[in-house]
Order: structure tokens, then C-alpha cells, then sequence
């Protein structure tokens, strides 16, 4: 475990919890016999990214579907907008405007972009919307337009990763969760995704984010943590986690490539 006292001692989110949009406490998440998230704990303030990183198997998946609701939780508490939401079915999180977008994407291959955009307003309460909705998803990404009556299936690999999250903004989320958007792209497009998520974090948009890109994940992040084999070992800024000892050998290679961005101001460029 790595000594996380830099971090944990001077980062702790600048918020009361007022301001912490979700708050998990002492989440626990079992498959079956095995105990995959051991008492994890953190908080998400409104209008911020917030990030989770780690190795591959280390549970972050599993506390995204936690929140949303796709996972039973054995013990602990989830709290919305200071509600405790932690045995709510999947679709009442959706009704208190909880988005995931899913590792992998998860678009139907047969249906068309617009039709997989519109299942994101699948709720009675969103239909009455659905077309001024569309209508943003089309200014914010001007390529889904051109490609609306497309098969998903028959979209890149950055086109089918508009569309997922297009289609959890179509809900009007409160809290984004993003799971892994940049896995399988190319350089560029990575470039484009991470550009666009902060984006609408600099609208107001309180962003959960699994990244597997690790350097651009704390760019753009305000705050971080690293879970390690189900549990949370260090946490901090997402500037103080960069510049950690311990994050940068294990996770950035041990070398410092560039400073990171401050969030609130810039982004990758595009």
C-alpha cells in the first residue's frame, strides 16, 4: 500500500458536504463469496470531476455500478443530493438524474445513432423533451448529426463514444458517470473526448470519471482517488496525484510528461 500521507493530509475536497452533490460511505460490494469493495469511501462536489484510477481489476467498475444502481451494495450508504438512495432500483437513480455511461459503450448495433440517442430519454418524464434534447446532442456533437440515420454498429470508435455518452446526457443527469471513455481510441480522438468532458464540467456538469488514461484523467480532474484491490489507498487533488511519487511510478510510467491543466480554465487541445 502506498504511503498516501502527502496527499490525504492537505487534499481533502474543499467542500461540506451541502456542496457534495453523491457521498459514499463505507460502500461494500460482494460477487457471491467474494468481496470485491472493502468500505470504500468518497464524495463527489457539484460541478467538479471527480476521478477514480487504479489497475484493471481493482474495483472502480464495480463502485460505478454500485452508484447507479446495477449492483446489489452488501453494506454502506450511497447519498444523493443528501438522500440515501443506496436501495433504489436502477431506473428510480435515472428518475434523480444519475447517468452511467457504460465501459465499452453498450449501443445497440442495430439501431440507428438517433435511435440509441433516444433511449437515453426512455423515462414517461423525458419524453416530452426528447426532440430539444436530440437538438443539443446535434450542436454538441455536430458528426452524430451528419450520421443519424447510420447503424451504430457501422460507427468509429470515437463516433460510437459521442453517441454513449450523448445518450446519457439525453437523461439530463445531475451526475455523469463516465466509465473508461477513452479505451480502444486513437491519440487524436482521445484528445477530442477528454476535451469535451471538460467542457461540460466548465458548464456546471458534476462529472464521476474511471479513467484508464491516467495522464489526461487528472488533468482534467479536480479531485482524485486510487483504489487499489477494493479499497481507496490515496487521494488528493488531481494536480497533488500527478505529481505524486507513488501514482507516477505506478501509473504514469514514473515520468512527469508535462504539468497538468488547471480544469476550471483549460483542456487538451482538440
Amino acid at each position: 500500500m502506498p504511503d498516501s500521507s502527502d496527499a490525504r493530509t492537505s487534499a481533502a475536497p474543499a467542500s461540506t458536504p451541502g456542496e457534495n452533490l453523491l457521498v459514499v460511505e463505507n460502500l461494500q460490494v460482494a460477487y457471491g463469496a467474494t468481496q470485491v469493495l472493502w468500505g470504500i469511501s468518497l464524495s463527489v462536489p457539484r460541478g467538479k470531476v471527480t476521478c477514480i484510477i487504479g489497475a484493471n481489476g481493482a474495483g472502480k467498475t464495480t463502485t460505478l455500478n454500485a452508484i447507479a444502481g446495477v449492483l446489489p451494495v452488501k453494506g454502506g450508504k450511497l447519498l444523493l443530493e443528501g438522500n440515501d438512495v443506496t436501495s433504489l432500483p436502477p431506473w428510480e437513480r435515472v428518475k434523480r438524474h444519475v447517468s452511467l455511461v457504460p465501459e465499452g459503450r453498450q449501443l445497440w448495433p442495430g439501431m440507428s445513432v438517433e435511435e440509441n440517442l433516444l433511449m437515453g430519454c426512455f423515462l414517461p418524464s423525458l419524453r416530452a423533451r426528447a426532440q430539444s434534447s436530440l437538438a443539443r446532442m446535434y450542436e454538441l456533437f455536430p458528426r452524430l448529426k451528419e450520421r443519424r440515420r447510420q447503424l451504430a454498429g457501422t460507427l468509429s470508435g470515437g463516433e460510437q463514444q459521442m453517441c454513449a455518452i450523448g445518450r446519457g446526457l439525453m437523461s439530463e443527469p445531475h451526475l455523469l458517470m463516465l466509465d473508461e471513455p477513452s479505451l480502444g481510441l486513437a491519440p487524436k480522438l482521445v484528445d477530442e473526448i477528454f476535451s469535451f468532458i471538460a467542457k461540460i464540467s466548465r458548464e456546471g456538469m458534476t462529472i464521476l470519471l474511471v479513467g484508464q488514461n491516467v495522464n489526461y484523467t487528472l488533468q482534467i480532474s479536480h479531485y482524485g482517488y486510487v483504489m487499489e484491490t477494493g479499497r481507496i489507498t490515496l487521494e488528493g487533488s488531481g494536480e497533488q496525484l500527478f505529481h505524486n511519487d507513488y501514482v507516477r511510478q505506478a501509473y504514469l510510467g514514473g515520468a512527469l510528461d508535462h504539468p497538468p491543466a488547471d480544469p476550471t480554465r483549460q483542456a487538451p487541445s482538440v
